[in-house]
C-alpha cells in the first residue's frame, strides 16, 4: 500500500495513504481542483477552522501501514493533522541511499518518525536518531519493527538536538553524514525553545563541527514558509563553503494535475 497525491486546490490537498483517501489543509494550493468529482470519495477531512478536527465519512482504523520510498510506516490520524510521515521527504532519502557506505555513522536530527533513519539503516549505516518527543521516538521504533530493523544499529535519543550535539562535540563523536529537518518553532523536553530564524546558523555551525574527516553529506530540509531554496543555499554556503550543493523545492506530484510545493532542501555532498 503506497502514497499518492490525487488532487489539490482551494487551499486543500487530497491524498491517498494506502487504503484511505484524506483531505488536509494546503495553503499553497490557490488554484481550483482539476478533478472535483474525485473529492467526494474522501474517507476523512482535517480542518483547522473553527477548531482542529477530523471529520469522518467512514470509520477508519486506529492505524494502518503504508510504504513510501521503500520504507514502511505506521500511519495514524493526529490532533495536528499529521499522519506520521511527510511524503515529500521520500526523494531525499532516495537520493541519500547511494551516498551511504556500510557502517558509516549517520546523525538524524529532529528525526520525527524515522524515514531517513530507516533508509540509512537499510543501507547498512549506523544511525543516531534524535528527537525531543518521546512519543515520536516510540513511533519511530514501531516503524523500525515494521521494516525488520529492530536489531539494526540505531541509537534512539530523546533529547534537545542542540544540547545533544554540543555533548557529542565534547565527546569527539563525529558523523559521516547528517540529516536535519528543523521545525519553524520547537520546544524541547525540558522547555528549550528553538526558532529557525534565530537558530539555523548556529545549528549548522554545530553540524560542521560534528562532520568527520570521512564526511559524505549534509541534508537540510525545512517547511518554514519564509525560507526559500536560495535562503538555504546562502546559509549552507556561508557555513559549509561552496562546492557540490543542490537546493530546491520539495514537492508532491500527482499522476495528473498540479504539483504542490512542500518546503525546500539543501544537499551538500562531499567527495
Amino acid at each position: 500500500m503506497t502514497y499518492s497525491l490525487i488532487d489539490s486546490g482551494f487551499e486543500q490537498k487530497f491524498e491517498r495513504f494506502g487504503d484511505f483517501a484524506l483531505i488536509r489543509p494546503c495553503p499553497q494550493a490557490l488554484w481550483r481542483p482539476l478533478h472535483p468529482d474525485r473529492w467526494k470519495d474522501a474517507d476523512a477531512t482535517f480542518s483547522r477552522e473553527p477548531e482542529k478536527i477530523w471529520r469522518m465519512n467512514r470509520k477508519l482504523p486506529p492505524s494502518w501501514i503504508v510504504e513510501i520510498g521503500d520504507v514502511r510506516f505506521k500511519i495514524a490520524l493526529t490532533d495536528f493533522g499529521h499522519l506520521g510521515v511527510f511524503p515529500e521527504h521520500a526523494f531525499l532519502w532516495t537520493a541519500m541511499r547511494p551516498l551511504i557506505r556500510k557502517n558509516m555513522r549517520i546523525l538524524n536530527l529532529f528525526a520525527y518518525s524515522g524515514g531517513v533513519s530507516m533508509a540509512a539503516a537499510q543501507e547498512g549505516a549506523q544511525v543516531c536518531h534524535v528527537d525531543a518527543a518521546k512519543g515520536m521516538i516510540d513511533w519511530a521504533r514501531e516503524n523500525a519493527a515494521l521494516n525488520q530493523l529492530e536489531k539494526a544499529p540505531i541509537r534512539w535519543i530523546v533529547d534537545d538536538a542542540i544540547k545533544f550535539m554540543k555533548r557529542e562535540i565534547k565527546r569527539k563523536s563525529f558523523y559521516d553524514g547528517i540529516i536535519l529537518d528543523p521545525p519553524t518553532f520547537g520546544r524541547g523536553n525540558k522547555g528549550e525553545v528553538f526558532k529557525i530564524e534565530r537558530d539555523l546558523l548556529a545549528l549548522l555551525e554545530l553540524c560542521k563541527e560534528l562532520l568527520s574527516d570521512r564526511k559524505r553529506f549534509l541534508i537540510l530540509s525545512c517547511h518554514t514558509p519564509l525560507i526559500s531554496p536560495l535562503v538555504l543555499q546562502n546559509v549552507v554556503e556561508q557555513v559549509l563553503g561552496k562546492g557540490q550543493l543542490k537546493t530546491g523545492e520539495m514537492t508532491l506530484t500527482p499522476s495528473d494535475g498540479f504539483s504542490i510545493p512542500s518546503g525546500c532542501y539543501a544537499m551538500k555532498i562531499y567527495g
